[in-house]
């Protein structure tokens, strides 16, 4: 069976086919860098990574361009009410969203275009579109002919009638249509500006990407993502650009992420409920984010909150356990129990494959992992060796990794660390109180521990715990 990917453009599941054998030009759009990334854009980042990475585990070469967006009205903006220089702004944020991503295990990008990177190929794009009588400039502007587009509308699905109810407001009376769009903007009072054959000035935010895009990939590339709320105007807008220009088809599959939504409420700096990427590092890891959203469906919004991640790191947790080492008093586990362990070993791969497969089904592929940990365990508690456990150990490695996970165990805090040695005791003195079958007051420790967040796991060889 064939990777089925999810197509916004056709609404519906097809088969992923590339346009080079055994290569995907991936394009995913990056921030617009006025400010400290947030987990909305960690969310992003982190849905590509793992559909990247799977790919990769299928046999594909990747090239994965990420853009930043450095030349925006946004930009300008604050830059200016910080008195300082835009691009240096912009700087400093490109070089923090690099460490966030590093922080959180997301493989860099092949290439990171920046829009000001692109003016010559933005306006090479821009003289075609006036060329071709798909643009025309107006007063040092250059606006695109959205009407003279017979498909406009083809990715949102919006017809052009029901567009223009929300233009009529802000329409600027010189254009030919309130629809059409700016390709290039006129130089204004303390703005970044480059010389064209309009005049000096500055592109559109839409045009960058398909500029960035043709400079890297060509005329035509396997998928382009991004957030659902990009689909329109941005991602509508580049498609008209891009196929006008070149007069082929411009991204084959389209793969849209749906919004992070904080305590039920969509992520609005308005709202005041940003948290920023370095904010959720100091209290969580990389793995407990990149989880819960493995744990979700990458086109469905989906609930940030405390009791979510809180749930994150159980999973985490039991993911861990499959890894721990035999018990000291192994000698083998009874040839079913080994039997077994091999069977659902093989299984869960298969079911992994696929799950990812079907438009990267990474929730139904973690169900098929937690299958496995649960054998392994068995395993061990059956009395499996190391060599014994170490295939599907293997195997699981090999999965999660596919996935970006980590697993590390986590950094206890100082007062945890300092309670180890009294957490040992009170275990200690449980164990001796069920020599001495006093299971009542063994049971009242037990549960008083609970309550302090110490997770016992009692076996053959004795009670392991672990903080929750």
């Amino acid at each position: 069976m064939s990777i089925q990917i999810y197509n916004t453009l056709t609404r519906k599941k097809e088969p992923f086919e590339t346009l080079e054998p055994h290569k995907v030009k991936m394009y995913v759009c990056g921030p617009t860098v006025y400010n400290k990334a947030h987990i909305g854009h960690a969310m992003s980042a982190l849905v590509f990574d793992i559909i990247r990475r799977y790919l990769e585990y299928r046999g594909y070469e990747v090239q994965f361009a990420m853009n930043f967006t450095d030349v925006d009205d946004k930009i300008i903006n604050r830059a200016n009410e910080m008195h300082v220089d835009p691009f240096r702004l912009a700087e400093g944020y490109i070089e923090d969203f690099k460490r966030n991503l590093a922080d959180l295990n997301i493989k860099p990008a092949t290439y990171n275009p920046r829009a000001s990177q692109e003016i010559d190929q933005i306006i090479k794009m821009v003289q075609g579109l006036i060329d071709k009588g798909m643009a025309y400039p107006l007063d040092g502007d250059v606006y695109f002919r959205v009407r003279k587009d017979s498909q406009y509308g083809k990715l949102s699905g919006r017809q052009l009638d029901d567009m223009l109810v929300g233009v009529r407001k802000e329409a600027d009376d010189r254009k030919e249509d309130p629809l059409d769009f700016a390709l290039w903007k006129s130089a204004k009072p303390g703005e970044p500006s480059w010389p064209s054959p309009w005049g000096p000035g500055r592109p559109g935010w839409h045009i960058e990407c398909s500029a960035m895009n043709y400079h890297y990939f060509g005329e035509s590339i396997d998928i382009h993502g991004g957030g659902n709320d990009l689909i329109f105007p941005h991602h509508e807008n580049e498609i008209a650009q891009s196929e006008s220009f070149t007069g082929k088809p411009f991204a084959r599959y389209w793969i849209h992420n749906g919004m992070l939504q904080l305590r039920g409420e969509k992520m609005s700096k308005s709202i005041g409920n940003i948290i920023s990427i370095d904010e959720f590092l100091e209290h969580h890891s990389a793995d407990s984010f990149r989880y819960l959203i493995l744990n979700s469906a990458y086109r469905n919004p989906i609930i940030f909150s405390e009791e979510v991640l809180a749930q994150a790191e159980r999973g985490l947790e039991r993911l861990r356990s499959a890894f721990q080492p035999a018990n000291p008093s192994a000698t083998g586990a009874p040839q079913e129990v080994l039997d077994e362990l091999r069977s659902q070993t093989e299984t869960t791969r298969e079911g992994f494959i696929a799950s990812m497969d079907d438009d990267f089904n990474s929730a139904g592929a973690l169900g098929q992992l937690f299958e496995l940990v649960r054998m392994i365990n068995i395993a061990r508690d059956s009395g499996a060796t190391d060599a014994e456990l170490e295939p599907a150990q293997a195997m699981l490695r090999e999965l999660t990794g596919v996935f970006g996970l980590l697993l590390n165990e986590p950094k206890a805090d100082q007062n945890q660390a300092a309670a180890d040695p009294f957490i040992q005791l009170l275990i200690d003195l449980r164990t001796e109180l069920r020599k001495q079958k006093n299971w009542e007051l063994s049971d009242k420790v037990r549960d008083r521990l609970a309550e302090l967040g110490v997770v016992l796991e009692d076996g053959k060889d004795g009670t392991r715990w672990h903080w929750a």
